[in-house]
């Protein structure tokens, strides 16, 4: 009955040429979404190609060179005005000398590592690098058989996360003596009931360096991200700089170009000019890209280690009882009005400071009043 009904408001010849115009606006619609990408994924195929050929190139290139040092020896360190940085490695059995300063590409440094991502007591970790590797009380190391080209802090934003950063110290002080850097441990622990506030922690840390020694750059460490190839040199020459380009929970991925999280570092100069880090991003996310903001607007471009240099693995954790920052989209539209307002500029804090053998502790409990923002 219906088919009558049907066939009687719809002619066969209409019902096909209804079919057909159906049809052709679905393959339409398709090409329409499709296509692009399918193009995308070509011209990634042949960008990551392009890739793969100039590394080849590079390679090649670095082992020429290296073999030129091998088959005719000369001294590299003989003046630090001429010493030009080389694009490779060091040979095995290159010497340098406790009054020169340590060249950034040593043969200590390997490339890959391999990652433990087993818990392990704090206790062993104390134990194994107090013994053996000349660190002072408050995890301030300095090479004894050159001069340290950089001399750098390290801060750490902490709450609640005791088992990782064990396991980050068994990897990241081995790596960092093998590059030859001066460095020390700064954990700035929030304390107090109100949302994580990683940015502000960052700030703490910052201004409580200061204090101590006259720094080239900081690095801003978030306690879960394990660097992955000692080639990921974290001195001050490239600042400012984002080291965890590629970490495993984002497939090895820079999620977007604007991302500036996990691992990163400016000079004290830049630091200073950018007003820090914002104080206004309470709990988890925005707060790096706000930084990103804040460089871009300095004037300053961001590099990142090439190839998979900048590779990390993320120690699997839950933000425990964390909030996410919902406000954060709000914030950043302003960035640029903020940026004066809101940093090192206008923050107070009362911390208190202890020392362990492999860091100095700031903990604080922070409240949104220690850092108030005039309108803008």
């Amino acid at each position: 009955m219906l088919r009558r009904r049907l066939l009687r408001l719809f002619p066969k010849r209409s019902m096909i040429a209804l079919l057909f115009l159906f049809s052709l606006s679905s393959s339409f619609l398709y090409f329409i979404y499709v296509a692009p990408g399918i193009v995308n994924t070509y011209l990634f195929m042949v960008q990551a190609q392009g890739i793969m050929i100039r590394e080849n190139m590079r390679t090649i290139g670095a082992q020429v060179y290296e073999q030129m040092i091998r088959d005719y020896p000369f001294d590299l360190n003989h003046s630090d005005a001429t010493l030009v940085q080389t694009t490779t490695y060091l040979p095995e059995g290159f010497t340098y000398h406790p009054n020169q300063t340590c060249p950034e590409r040593l043969p200590s440094m390997k490339g890959p590592v391999n990652v433990n991502m087993s818990e392990i007591h704090m206790e062993e970790i104390e134990a194994l690098f107090t013994q053996n590797s000349d660190i002072k009380q408050g995890g301030h190391w300095r090479p004894k058989d050159c001069i340290p080209r950089w001399k750098v802090a390290i801060l750490i934003p902490f709450r609640n996360r005791h088992e990782h950063l064990p396991v980050l110290f068994r990897h990241l002080i081995p790596m960092l003596q093998r590059q030859r850097l001066e460095f020390a441990f700064y954990l700035i622990e929030q304390a107090g009931t109100q949302p994580f506030n990683r940015a502000m922690l960052f700030n703490v840390g910052f201004l409580e360096a200061m204090k101590d020694y006259s720094w080239d750059c900081v690095i801003f460490h978030d306690v879960d991200h394990i660097p992955e190839n000692d080639h990921n040199y974290y001195g001050c020459g490239q600042m400012p700089r984002h080291f965890a380009a590629k970490l495993d929970k984002y497939m090895y991925l820079l999620p977007y170009e604007e991302f500036f999280g996990g691992v990163s570092g400016l000079t004290v100069k830049q630091f200073q000019k950018i007003n820090g880090f914002p104080n206004a991003f309470w709990g988890w996310g925005g707060e790096d890209d706000d930084l990103w903001n804040r460089v871009r607007f300095a004037g300053y471009t961001p590099t990142r280690p090439e190839g998979n240099i900048g590779k990390y693995k993320s120690i699997p954790h839950h933000h425990r009882g964390e909030v996410q920052f919902l406000g954060r989209y709000a914030l950043l539209r302003h960035s640029k009005e903020r940026q004066a307002l809101d940093g090192l500029n206008n923050l107070k804090y009362f911390p208190t400071i202890t020392y362990s053998s492999l860091y100095k502790n700031i903990t604080v409990n922070l409240t949104p009043e220690l850092a108030p923002v005039s309108d803008y």
